[in-house]
């Protein structure tokens, strides 16, 4: 027992550690889960990770939708074949879940648009189908999950049982897989927060018994951080997923006239390149109630949610930098 104890604060310690830092060398292997739809810094934050993982600094194992409108999984497959990598494991929940679609459209567009070779969500598996199958062929304690959206699938991966992949439950597969979940959730130190809410059940499951260290991007951190500007007004730029995305929805949203915020692409970064030396963390757990609502449990030392440190303009020119970076090949 007390080996394991020893165990668990070294590992915590460690997983916190390379959070805190930019990352060396070595890609980050990470699952990327989204709810790309209803809003669209989605869009910025699955651009950041295509372009990280062009530099080598991540690895995209899949690409999971947390939502279930029609056509979510050829969004994402959209993204990753502009980028080069159309044959990511793309996953969709099934079940009981979210079915929410932008209202500005952009999806319809980008569909018309651009190549993708998955045209319904029926073409793919279900999500924790591609969690477990991911997670078991991976190092352990080697992959940073990172959610952007509801937490449907946290949930459900958690409560999953052996499969053909694995023996392990799903508590047990991310305990010995999953390094870091980092999450675009909660509104900190208290508050209410859309991903949370939606899927109140899911999110309180999901976050209150999650067996790994995790970092919250509150929403508080992107409220303040308005990008995509400098994208739409770029000339040079031009048959770009990203960029019609952000310039259909930019245009129809006066309260984007300066940018959309950027939640999402938070989340993206930090995972990526750690949170230092933009932000500090604040340790304790997140609790949820019933209606989605959240607080902050100062007693427990497990999770952590960012805090603001530099100026958030700083994020916002090197988040800029990164959406308007297009494939080599483009």
């Amino acid at each position: 027992m007390f080996y394991r104890i020893i165990f668990s604060v070294l590992f915590l310690f460690f997983a916190l550690g390379v959070a805190g830092q930019q990352q060396g060398k070595k890609p980050v292997s990470i699952i990327f889960d989204s709810d790309i739809g209803p809003d669209y810094d989605d869009v910025g934050a699955i651009t950041m990770l295509h372009v990280m993982e062009e530099r080598g600094e991540a690895k995209i194992l899949a690409t999971v939708a947390s939502n279930q409108y029609e056509g979510i999984a050829a969004v994402l497959n959209v993204f990753n074949t502009y980028f080069n990598r159309p044959d990511i494991p793309i996953g969709v929940p099934k079940g009981q879940g979210v079915n929410i679609k932008d209202s500005q459209h952009w999806t319809d567009t980008i569909l018309a648009k651009y190549p993708h070779k998955i045209k319904y969500n029926s073409d793919v598996p279900e999500a924790v189908e591609v969690y477990r199958k991911v997670l078991s062929t991976q190092p352990d304690h080697s992959v940073t999950i990172v959610t952007v959206g509801f937490l449907t699938n946290m949930s459900n991966l958690l409560n999953s049982t052996s499969d053909k992949y694995s023996p392990l439950s799903g508590k047990e597969l991310i305990k010995k897989k999953v390094k870091l979940l980092v999450s675009m959730a909660g509104k900190f130190p208290s508050g209410n927060e859309f991903n949370v809410e939606k899927d109140a059940t899911a999110s309180k499951n999901a976050l209150e018994h999650w067996p790994t260290p995790i970092i919250f991007s509150g929403f508080e951190i992107g409220e303040k951080i308005k990008t995509g500007l400098p994208l739409i007004h770029n000339s040079k730029i031009k048959n770009s997923p990203t960029k019609d995305a952000f310039r259909i929805s930019i245009n129809i949203s006066p309260e984007d006239s300066a940018g959309r915020m950027s939640w999402d692409e938070t989340a993206v970064f930090v995972a990526v390149r750690g949170y230092k030396p933009y932000y500090n963390v604040h340790p304790g757990k997140i609790k949820v109630a019933v209606d989605g609502s959240n607080s902050w449990d100062e007693n427990a030392k497990n999770q952590y949610y960012l805090i603001e440190k530099a100026p958030p303009k700083k994020m916002e020119d090197l988040i800029n930098h990164l959406i308007m970076q297009q494939p080599k090949n483009k």
